[in-house]
Parts: C-alpha cells; sequence; structure tokens
C-alpha cells in the first residue's frame, strides 16, 4: 500500500495546510519531494524542510514523479492534475497518504479511524466525538478538515488511539482508499457543483464516508437517509430527532436513546436529556446521535457518550449566543455558510430577525426562505448576492420585511426597503410590511449617518444591520409578534466583505454591542442556540 518512501520522486500540489503537512512528512523520511504552488510566500514557509517549490505552471510543464499528492483544492480537471494522469503518475489525497502510512505500520499500530462528512454540521460532530472519546479511557485526536492535517494526528505523541476525522467531499474525492471503523454522512444538499460537475459527483464522493463496517447516516435528510452502507455484511445505522425506527438512534420523550448497539430484545437504552445538547434544535440533536453512533460502533461506553455530549460546547461562530437586549438573544452562525445549513439555524428558534447575505456561490435561497417563512419576523440582506436574497423572499415570503444595505462608491451604507411585488395579487396586503421595513431603512440610513467613517464598511454594514433589524424585531413585537433571537445565518460566503466568517461573527457581536445589547458570558454563549 504503501511504496518506499526514500529516494521517492513525490509532487505535492498546493502548500496549504494539507499541502505543506504532506510536503514535511515525506522530506523528513527520504522522498525527494517538490511542491507546485503559485504563491509567493509558499517557498518561504517550507525553507526549512529541504524541499523544492516552484510555481504550477512549471510542475505542468516538467513533470517527473512517481507520485503525485494533492491538496483539496485540486479540481480534477485542473492543469497538474490533467498532466499526472497522463503520464500514469498516481494521485493521493493528504488523507489518502496518512492512510495507507497509518495501514503500513509505519507510526506504530493502526488507529481506530471515525469519518464524519456531510454539507452541514461536520465540525460540530467531529468535535462532539473528540469531547466523547476524550471522556473515555482512550485517546483521540480531532483533524482533517477541521484543521489539524491528519498525517500531524498520527505523528502526535504519545501515539493517539482514535481519529476523528472530518473530511470535505473534496478530500472524500482524492482518498478511494480509506475504509473507516464507522462513518457517518449527516445530510447533502447542492454545494460545490463547480468542483464536483454534478450533484451525482457530490454524492457519490459523499458515499465514501461508508465504505467500512459501521455506516451511519442522517435518517431525516431525504438525500443522506436513502444512502446505505456499501460493503457487504457492513451495518446501517440511521440517526434522527424523532423515535427510533429499527436500528437507529433517535429520540423518545425528550430523550437521545440508544436502539442500535444494545442486545437483541433489549428497550432502548436511555443516553441524555435532550435539554443537555448543545447547540440546541434539530440540527443539534442530529449531530449529537451522529457523534454517539460512531462512538458507540467504535466501543466507547454509553456512560462515556453521555458525559462527552453533555459537557460539549459548540465552536464559537456555530450557534453562539453573544448578547441579550431586553430578552433577545444575538446568535452567531456566521458558519452557516449555505442554505441548507442556515435552514438549520433557522428551526433552532421560535421566532428571528435573520441577518443573511454574502457570497451565495450559485446556490439558490428560495427553499430556505419558502420553509422559514413562519419563523422570520424580518430579513436584512448584506453583501454581493443580497439582491438575490431579496429576490427569494418577494417571491416565497413576500409579507416579511426586508432591508437591503450596500456600501456605495462614497463609501456610504445605502438602506433600502424590499418593495412589494407589482400585479401579484398580494401587493395590498402588505402596507404594514412595507412600513416596517421602510422604519428599519430610514433607522439604518441615520445610524450610519452618524457614525465615524474611519471604521471599516464592512463594519458599517453590520452596524446598520443590526440598526435595521432591531427596528424590524420591534415593529413586530408591536404588531403582536414574539421574535426571541436576531440571528446571523449568512446561508452565503463572507470573503465578499469580511477575511472569514469568524470575522463576520465578530463584526455582528460588536454591532450587538453598540447598540445596547449586553455581551453574553461563557455560560449564556455555551447555554442554548
Amino acid at each position: 500500500m504503501l511504496p518506499d518512501l526514500p529516494g521517492l520522486r513525490v509532487v505535492v500540489a498546493g502548500a496549504g495546510t494539507a499541502g505543506a503537512s504532506a510536503a514535511r512528512f515525506l522530506a523528513a523520511r527520504g522522498a525527494v519531494v517538490t511542491v507546485a504552488d503559485g504563491r509567493p510566500a509558499a517557498g518561504a514557509a517550507l525553507s526549512d524542510a529541504g524541499v523544492e517549490v516552484v510555481s504550477v505552471d512549471a510542475a505542468v510543464t516538467d513533470l517527473r514523479a512517481d507520485l503525485m499528492v494533492v491538496s483539496p483544492g485540486f479540481r480534477p480537471d485542473s492543469p497538474l492534475v490533467l498532466a499526472a494522469r497522463a503520464a500514469r503518475i498516481p494521485i493521493w489525497g493528504e488523507v489518502e497518504l496518512a492512510w495507507r502510512v497509518d495501514a503500513s505500520g509505519l507510526l506504530g499500530p493502526r488507529r481506530t479511524w471515525i469519518v464524519i462528512t456531510g454539507t452541514n454540521g461536520k465540525t460540530t460532530t467531529t468535535s462532539m466525538v473528540e469531547a466523547v472519546v476524550e471522556a473515555s479511557t482512550h485517546t483521540v485526536a480531532a483533524c482533517g478538515n477541521i484543521g489539524l492535517p491528519v498525517l500531524d494526528a498520527l505523528t502526535r505523541s504519545p501515539h493517539v488511539d482514535i481519529l476523528a476525522v472530518e473530511m470535505s467531499s473534496f478530500q472524500l474525492h482524492w482518498a478511494p482508499s480509506v475504509v473507516p471503523d464507522a462513518g457517518v454522512v449527516l445530510n447533502i444538499a447542492e454545494d460545490h457543483l463547480d468542483w464536483h460537475g454534478s450533484m451525482d459527483a457530490y454524492v457519490t464522493a459523499k458515499v465514501g464516508a461508508l465504505r467500512g463496517p459501521i455506516a451511519v447516516i442522517g435518517a431525516d435528510d431525504p438525500v443522506a437517509g436513502a444512502l446505505a452502507a456499501t460493503t457487504p455484511g457492513a451495518r446501517t445505522v440511521g440517526v434522527r430527532t424523532g423515535t427510533p425506527i429499527g436500528d437507529d438512534i433517535g429520540v423518545e420523550a425528550g430523550v437521545l436513546v440508544d436502539n442500535a448497539f444494545t442486545a437483541p430484545g433489549e428497550p432502548p437504552r436511555p443516553i441524555l436529556p435532550v435539554s443537555d445538547i448543545r447547540p440546541a434544535g434539530p440540527s443539534g440533536v442530529v449531530d449529537a446521535a451522529a457523534a454517539a453512533a460512531l462512538c458507540l460502533a467504535v466501543g466507547i461506553d454509553v456512560d462515556a457518550v453521555a458525559t462527552g455530549l453533555a459537557g460539549f460546547v459548540p465552536g464559537r461562530h456555530r450557534g453562539e449566543v453573544v448578547a441579550t437586549l431586553d430578552g433577545v438573544t444575538f446568535v452567531d452562525d456566521s458558519k452557516a455558510t449555505n442554505p441548507h445549513a442556515a435552514r438549520a439555524s433557522i428551526d433552532a428558534h421560535d421566532r428571528v430577525v435573520l441577518v443573511a447575505g454574502g457570497l451565495l456561490k450559485g446556490a439558490a435561497v428560495d427553499d430556505l426562505f419558502a420553509a422559514t417563512a413562519d419563523r422570520l419576523a424580518g430579513v436584512v440582506a448584506i453583501g454581493t448576492d443580497r439582491e438575490l436574497v431579496a429576490a427569494a423572499i418577494a417571491r416565497h415570503a413576500p409579507t416579511i420585511p426586508t432591508v437591503t444595505l450596500f456600501t456605495g462608491d462614497d463609501d456610504r451604507v445605502t438602506a433600502t426597503p424590499l418593495e412589494p411585488p407589482a400585479d401579484d395579487g398580494v401587493a395590498t396586503a402588505l402596507p404594514d410590511s412595507v412600513d416596517r421595513a421602510r422604519t428599519a431603512a430610514r433607522a439604518a440610513h441615520d445610524a450610519d449617518a452618524r457614525q465615524d467613517h474611519r471604521t471599516p464598511a464592512a463594519d458599517r454594514v453590520m452596524d446598520a444591520a443590526l440598526v435595521a433589524a432591531w427596528s424590524l424585531l420591534e415593529s413586530d413585537r408591536t404588531a403582536g409578534g414574539q421574535p426571541d433571537t436576531v440571528l446571523l445565518a449568512p446561508a452565503a460566503a463572507s470573503l465578499d466583505m469580511f477575511a472569514g466568517y469568524g470575522v463576520r461573527g465578530d463584526s455582528f457581536a460588536r454591532a450587538a454591542v453598540a447598540i445596547g445589547a449586553a455581551p453574553a458570558g461563557p455560560a449564556d454563549a455555551a447555554g442554548r442556540r
């Protein structure tokens, strides 16, 4: 499975986190490594590793290698990959390399592999698995797409027993040999189709997590719920928010219960109350059920599962309560960067004013607003694709008060209320909705006019968004509604305005405090989604 590394000629495509890890690992074991990366800083970052760094074009022109290790960002149709295929050079991803290294025994006894994937919830579930295993007698490393390269986890000292490997669809595509001891596909919705080329190819990549003896699926998800173990004789275990049906982990009488790993004829055994699961809401319950199933599948005791899940605190920007004002929580779910994730975030609350928008990456938001209209007291749309957000609301939920915000050429924030669609039979039913949106738009515009324009434009947009959101919330209260949350769940990427989703979330938290909200303490932030 693993060739002799001393003298092996390897081209590593990409000098990012995964590529740099692979290059350093291989070079330290005698391989002759060339890294292909066009970024000027790539060479400096690897100057101490004894590897040559060349441009991607140069690597394509003069490709001489026994193996290529590709970083996740390299698509199957990229010129360097096509050149390797033409030259019949084996192509592995960094996780594929790690799998083969682990299986070879080069770094000691083989680890137990738990693989987690899905369009939404991967990182939370991976972190839950880590928390559960840490509550047991075993050692664990959360790695892969979560940030720590798998090779780095393998070389940790002391030896790690269990790897909780978060894998993106890209990583799964480039890791065809990985057969996890237990794996999960949480859910599947349209995402990264530009990379994979089709929805079928995207699903096929995700199914790679189900090649092992225990295949866990999100039973409530229409796509993931139709999947099954791909290995003959393997078990498929469903996780759901309702009563277990057969080989499932689900919920009975407000308690997460196991009906998959009990002795034949035994009733479902309780794990922990759903009220103890964080983040709250259906997606948090599914993530916890998946973590429980994966850990029970590899022999972790149910008491450790309960202890780990009860003590789990979600990572930042994942349903994090950042402030409170007058009984309303301000929730930062900036990590909800696609419509599927945004819907899960909205569904965790009764009635919200939503801040959404950014770079939709071609994803449609029509289904999002059609499905969540009854929970939305108002929407503030920001970012490059704000008009697409507003248009989807106009089509599917035109009674929701909506304000769009953008930064003009004069670097000032302009707020515009969504007008009712004309001649569609509903315009006469919307005057209160439109008035609320206009009130919020005026408040946002006035707030920007008062603001010090040395503040970065993106932060000024977020400040105006929170002013508009609070105005919409108060109008909904006046009309008899009971909104409980101002929610940042953008359904879009952040890089049109911010340096990353974390920066966007921090801007939201600061803007909440700027309108008078009290910052949440650690207990508040961890206590609910």
